[in-house]
């Protein structure tokens, strides 16, 4: 018998457990906005608007991303009822551009990348996404992703008139912020902030060009004394002031070049410096200096600028994110989430858990995890679970995992799971019956109508049977794959003109041993999947 008659028997149009990954789930799609979640998924959202940090270690497939993926869609509920009350939300889950930048400073050594891979990138690489994605809505550009939450709720035209309110040194700090972290998709770098400091009110006027200045007024110095000698009629006399003229036209030209060699070479070896030390982001020198002059001495005066390797290079960034954050309050913003995700899947990492904790172990501080008003939401693989419970009690006593709402593993049971299976169910029949039929009182889509998990099995399959079969799958991704397998197994024994629309208990049986065998080789080592 084919799936789809089996399928198709129970009203049910697509199959609801056939999906492994939540980004790519049509049925979580649906599921998203009817709050179905883990138990632990109030500790780890916390107060929206007050946000908070939470670790999360899971094993792959138990929900993460779902986690991920619910939190932001929660965050953008919050904006639609609190316009007051905003919280940004920033994605970092896809290290690869973060991990190739530093890979490229390193001249390529991968060893290199993850030895010196320090708190400061991580946070150059936030504020990155952050102060990109704000001036994309200011500018009223289209974001790379449709994530929710990601975005400013307002137009460009209400950031535009917020922005102008703000003081002018809090728009000057914004201006200062996207010449360090601003990364366009398209386009010139500088022009895109040309036209973010016209939207911020900071004025076109280009800086004065002073080497061209001091050249025009060295030729009016030489024409006026070469005039003066024209005028006298030694002739002897006449040409000693040509000569002065000329000397002085030469002396002006030469230290007005200077003047902008100087200034030229002193922008260049302050970009380089700033850019030596924000390795995780992707900015050309000439950009930067060209930016730098146009901010001139005054617009960089008491910016927190990252300069100095031997100084504290964290602090500069606590002093932006602050000045970032001020911003953001000046736009109804109450707090920023940063969720963190997805470690193991970079390329350099390749899922090797050293590597990982490499690149996880310096945000793992407590005050960065305490900033005010910055949610960090860690969700991390299982491996890194088992090396943190290693470390010493000095790392503990830094990172103060007590304080950060910790999920010491993302664990499910047998009930939660049969619940989170039968949803998909009803899920999966609501949408069928919507697409085909319309809504009456007898239809499959009312309440009393919708299919439930056991309505699947013959009758002498106990609820508790089925429980603890989803028990021994202990996480969503491989319960699916159980059911999905349950399912394609009774079909594969039950004949198309003879059909049999209830699966059998020697099925179920036979399935769960063969399931939870493969999930204990995978937690082993000794299966991929």
């Amino acid at each position: 018998m084919k799936i789809d008659t089996f399928l198709a028997h129970y009203h049910i149009g697509e199959n609801p457990f056939g999906a492994e990954e939540a980004r790519h789930d049509p049925v979580f799609d649906r599921l998203i906005e009817r709050d179905l979640s883990h138990p632990e998924f109030a500790k780890v959202l916390g107060q929206v608007d007050r946000p908070g940090t939470s670790v999360v270690f899971g094993e792959k497939g138990s929900g993460k991303t779902a986690i991920r993926i619910m939190l932001a869609n929660q965050i953008a509920r919050h904006n639609a009822d609190h316009p007051d009350r905003l919280v940004l939300v920033v994605p970092y889950d896809d290290l690869n551009p973060v991990l190739d930048q530093l890979l490229i400073a390193c001249g390529g050594s991968l060893e290199a990348t993850l030895d010196e891979l320090r708190l400061e990138d991580h946070q150059d690489a936030i504020l990155s996404i952050a102060v990109t994605r704000l001036n994309d809505a200011i500018l009223g550009e289209q974001p790379e992703d449709p994530t929710p939450g990601t975005q400013p709720a307002h137009t460009w035209r209400e950031l535009k008139k917020l922005l102008r309110k703000l003081p002018r040194q809090t728009r000057l700090n914004l201006a200062v912020l996207s010449a360090l972290y601003d990364q366009p998709r398209t386009g010139s770098v500088v022009s895109r902030w040309r036209k973010l400091r016209g939207r911020l009110g900071l004025g076109w006027q280009r800086p004065v060009p002073w080497a061209k200045v001091g050249v025009a007024l060295a030729l009016l110095a030489a024409i006026g004394v070469g005039g003066a000698g024209i005028l006298e009629e030694n002739t002897d006399t006449r040409t000693q002031w040509l000569l002065y003229g000329l000397g002085i036209c030469f002396a002006g030209a030469i230290i007005s070049g200077m003047t902008w060699i100087v200034s030229l070479a002193r922008r260049s070896m302050l970009s380089k410096s700033i850019l030596s030390q924000m390795p995780a982001v992707k900015r050309s020198p000439s950009d930067l200096s060209s930016i730098l002059e146009e901010l001139g001495t005054s617009g960089l005066s008491g910016q927190p600028i990252p300069m100095d390797r031997s100084k504290d290079g964290s602090e500069s960034r606590y002093q932006l994110t602050r000045r970032f954050m001020e911003v953001l309050s000046g736009l109804g913003y109450a707090g920023l989430v940063v969720l963190v995700d997805r470690v193991d899947e970079p390329t350099l990492i390749h899922g090797k858990a050293d590597r990982m904790r490499a690149v996880v172990w310096p945000m793992l501080d407590n005050m960065f995890l305490q900033q005010k008003g910055v949610g960090v939401k860690l969700l991390l693989p299982l491996e890194l679970r088992q090396l943190i419970h290693r470390e010493s009690p000095a790392f503990f006593e830094e990172a103060r995992l007590d304080k950060q709402h910790l999920v010491d593993r993302l664990t499910w049971s047998g009930s939660t799971l049969y619940d989170l299976c039968t949803s998909r169910l009803h899920a999966c029949q609501v949408q069928s019956v919507t697409e085909t039929a319309p809504a009456s009182s007898d239809s499959p889509a009312d309440p009393d109508k919708l299919i439930q998990l056991m309505d699947l099995f013959q009758p002498d399959v106990s609820r508790d049977a089925v429980i603890d079969s989803l028990d021994q799958m202990q996480q969503p991704r491989d319960a699916f794959k159980f059911l999905y397998n349950l399912i394609q197994e009774h079909c594969r024994l039950s004949p198309e003109d003879d059909p049999s629309f209830k699966i059998a208990r020697i099925t179920l049986d036979n399935v769960r041993r063969a399931q939870a065998q493969r999930v204990q080789d995978l937690h082993r080592g000794l299966s991929p999947a």
